[in-house]
């Protein structure tokens, strides 16, 4: 009873500073607007300039929920991988999802002058990247769950994923050793990942995409529990071996895919927000940990994408530049003090 009243009232420390950084975020900027001028735009009270109004409703909010979103699936998403293959290095991307978006983008970005003229520049926009992303991202999710049918072995799947990953990659060197200096700089411009490019359809499109992982997570707290003293032992408690990864590489597939699809690849916060969240809470239960993940990986971006945006500024720092920062130093104090880490 006790560790539960602490676990609740470390999560509900973690909302408020989850709302903090929201009202931060969304306050702060490269046009300067007073804070009790954002609160009245928020609250359709007058405010002294028309476009503040505009600038808080069609860019800082929509920008913060997609932080919130991506951080929050990102940081999730990696707990799953992490517990189905028993692995602390392991992220959101090792089953080559992220990539199959990448390789999506890049194909249509890159690969239109090698394969056709079907698609030209003008037709690449945030819609088209967002479609072809998300139909490389599924495609090696079809993949990946059609091969876990035929493999029982989960560290083969990891193995099986990072060479998914390989290839991909490989593929994507090549179209950028052929394709002209623009398009690969575009390329290279939405490999930084950014939050701050989608409309509220596009948001409410990878709200539903979200909530879908988030409900498959949930349906696989039993199964996570027991996957982390081993399949041998999950199965002894009535496990559904099969049944549990399908759902998991599934709700993976969604989060991590429908992120990149979006938002671009993001690197490390899958990584370093599990780690995090249980040295703060000091348990391997994912009754505790899902929900734990979900506010903290949402509170990180928050913060990444409050340091990107440089306020007062005009210039705006790639997210994955800053999210690197922030977790590199994680990963690598993790490695230091491997022997107490919390797994």
């Amino acid at each position: 009873m006790e560790n539960t009243a602490k676990y609740k009232v470390s999560l509900l420390l973690l909302i408020l500073a989850l709302v903090i950084c929201f009202v931060l975020n969304i306050s702060l900027g490269s046009v300067s607007i007073p804070f009790k001028g954002t609160l009245n735009a928020i609250l359709g009270r007058g405010v002294a300039h028309d476009s503040w109004e505009y600038i808080v409703w069609n860019y800082r909010i929509p920008k913060a929920f997609t932080a919130i979103l991506v951080g929050s699936g990102l940081a999730l998403s990696g707990l799953l991988m992490q517990t189905l293959f028993r692995n602390p290095l392991a992220g959101p991307f090792v089953l080559g999802i992220s990539s199959g978006a990448s390789l999506g983008a890049a194909l249509l970005i890159m690969g239109s002058a090698l394969i056709s003229s079907l698609f030209s520049y003008g037709m690449v926009n945030d819609v088209s990247l967002a479609v072809a992303a998300s139909i490389g991202s599924f495609s090696v999710l079809l993949v990946v769950v059609v091969v876990s049918y035929r493999i029982k072995d989960t560290m083969a799947l990891l193995i099986i994923g990072l060479m998914f990953g390989s290839m991909t990659a490989a593929i994507v060197s090549v179209l950028s050793y052929f394709t002209d200096a623009e398009k690969l700089q575009q390329y290279i411009y939405w490999s930084f990942g950014s939050v701050g490019n989608l409309s509220w359809s596009q948001l409410l499109l990878l709200l539903i995409i979200i909530l879908i992982g988030i409900v498959l997570s949930i349906i696989s707290i039993k199964p996570l529990n027991a996957f982390l003293l081993g399949e041998n032992y999950a199965q002894s408690l009535g496990v559904n071996l099969k049944r549990s990864r399908y759902k998991i590489i599934i709700a993976t597939g969604l989060l991590a895919g429908g992120i990149t699809a979006f938002a671009g690849p993001i690197a490390f916060i899958g990584l370093a927000v599990p780690h995090l969240t249980r040295q703060i809470f000091n348990t391997t239960d994912h009754k505790v940990l899902v929900p734990a993940v979900l506010v903290y990986g949402a509170i990180l971006m928050l913060i990444c994408d409050t340091i990107a945006q440089l306020p007062t500024s005009a210039n705006v720092l790639p997210i994955n530049a800053i999210t690197s920062i922030v977790g590199a130093p994680v990963v690598i104090w993790l490695l230091v003090r491997k022997k107490k880490m919390i797994f």
